[in-house]
């Protein structure tokens, strides 16, 4: 397999599972981008994953590929945080709009950049990486 880093900063869809309300378990897949040895999520804070990691700041993530060999992956835990300025917000979240969409003029691009208003910033603790 890739190195862990190029592995995550290739892949596109991140699994983030954070811990809900009566330390229920909540996975969603999310877009992202891994820079810096961090992890960022653009979201909106009336999403479920923003209101757990506010509470609670412990996650986890799985990042694979493949169902026949090759088979790769990355999960972690680690500690996230929500970062709410706005000039910092914008600018992150359009860095990871621009992994999936080739400029910011597509109609989804620029609803979904006015719909982030905070970003989960994730650092990792711990790795485990797999190749098969």
């Amino acid at each position: 397999m890739k190195h862990s880093d190029e592995f995550l900063k290739t892949q596109k869809i991140l699994r983030l599972a954070t811990i809900g309300n009566n330390k229920t378990p909540h996975i969603v897949p999310v877009w992202y981008m891994y820079s810096s040895k961090k992890i960022y999520i653009g979201t909106n804070t009336k999403t479920q994953k923003a209101k757990n990691v506010k509470k609670n700041n412990k996650v986890a993530f799985c990042v694979d590929v493949g169902i026949n060999s090759p088979i790769d992956g990355v999960m972690g835990q680690g500690y996230a945080n929500i970062i709410l300025e706005n000039n910092k917000v914008k600018k992150i979240a359009e860095k990871i709009l621009l992994r999936y969409f080739k400029n910011m003029e597509n109609k989804s691009a620029k609803e979904l950049l006015d719909n982030t208003d905070c970003i989960i910033e994730i650092i990792p603790e711990k790795l485990s990486v797999w190749s098969y």
